[in-house]
C-alpha cells in the first residue's frame, strides 16, 4: 500500500506563476516554485504571498561580513597597563 500524495497545482499570485508539486516521499507537503515571465526565481515550502514573491525577485542588499579577527579581542583587560 502506498501513501496517497497531493496533485500538482498551477496558479497565479499577481504577476507571479506558482507551480506546486509534491515533495518526494511526503504525503502532504508541497514545494512552490515561483516563476516570472517563464523564469524561475525561487522555491518555497509554504504557500507564497505576493510580498514573498517580490522578495524573491528583488532581495534587499546584504551588508558585507565583518572579519572576525578584527572585531574579536579575547582576554580580560589588565588592571595596571603601565607596568
Amino acid at each position: 500500500m502506498s501513501i496517497p500524495t497531493v496533485e500538482r497545482k498551477r496558479f497565479m499570485v499577481g504577476k507571479y506563476e506558482i507551480i506546486a508539486q509534491p515533495i518526494p516521499n511526503s504525503a502532504h507537503m508541497l514545494r512552490y516554485n515561483v516563476f516570472v515571465d517563464g523564469n524561475r526565481i525561487g522555491a518555497l515550502l509554504s504557500m507564497p504571498t505576493e510580498s514573498d514573491c517580490r522578495f524573491l525577485e528583488n532581495p534587499p542588499p546584504v551588508p558585507p561580513l565583518k572579519i572576525f579577527r578584527v572585531t574579536h579581542r579575547p582576554g580580560r583587560p589588565r588592571k595596571n597597563p603601565a607596568s
